[in-house]
């Protein structure tokens, strides 16, 4: 009885232990777990491990995400209709054509004022534009375009990724979604217009430094614009 008791763990080492299992996940909490998922990084460590980016670009696309739930929750028969215009894929992935346009003189708001140009027999048009985004910021373009229309496009950064959506809107129809991504620094395809409205893209570049967005569209729209 004496040898068995003896071997029991005391009340003060099992609140020692207790104490030093609350102290290592509350360091794992604030150095991995915050910067991970919620891109809160308080003691600095998650930003060296890389940690702090990926949570931010998380909680981004979760946002994103929640905004696009809630404007088709708050339109349920646009959005439906919206995905039902056609059974064919709105969004296939191609090689661009290239773009045969006048060299962007920046302007102002970060900008660049897209140079233009047209093929008279095909009816294509072409811009290319730049896009400068400072940290946080976002940024969309929209090609007003006729249901059916198909348009060439690549974007690319000069340096640094952003995070993209690529959707539609119009009269009656608030969002309309094709694609969406974090952490890229080029794409590339065709557009195919599923409706008379507004299709582009919107970018936000969420790291520390500046980023400028080159667009090259050619193909099948009325206009371009600068949201």
């Amino acid at each position: 009885m004496n040898s068995a008791s003896t071997e029991l763990p005391s009340s003060r080492s099992l609140l020692r232990s207790t104490l030093i299992a609350a102290a290592v996940a509350v360091a794992l909490l604030v150095t991995t777990v915050l910067p991970a998922e919620y891109g809160v990084d308080p003691t600095g460590i998650g930003g060296i491990l890389g940690l702090t980016e990926m949570g931010r670009v998380k909680v981004a696309l979760a946002r994103e995400a929640a905004t696009a739930d809630s404007v088709e929750r708050a339109n349920p028969q646009a959005a439906a209709a919206a995905r039902g215009v056609t059974s064919a894929p709105v969004f296939a992935e191609a090689s661009p054509a290239a773009a045969t346009a006048a060299a962007p003189v920046a302007d102002s708001t970060g900008t660049a004022a897209a140079g233009q140009s047209s093929d008279s027999q095909s009816g294509a048009t072409s811009h290319v534009t730049e896009i400068v985004l400072r940290p946080n910021e976002g940024k969309e373009i929209k090609l007003v375009m006729r249901k059916g229309a198909r348009v060439t496009y690549s974007w690319s950064t000069n340096t640094g990724v952003v995070n993209y959506d690529t959707h539609a809107d119009a009269p009656g129809i608030k969002y309309h979604g094709y694609a969406k991504g974090s952490g890229k620094r080029i794409d590339e395809g065709v557009l195919v217009a599923a409706f008379d409205g507004a299709h582009g893209w919107f970018w936000r570049n969420r790291g520390r430094d500046a980023v400028t967005i080159t667009l090259r569209t050619s193909g099948d729209y009325q206009e371009l614009k600068r949201m």
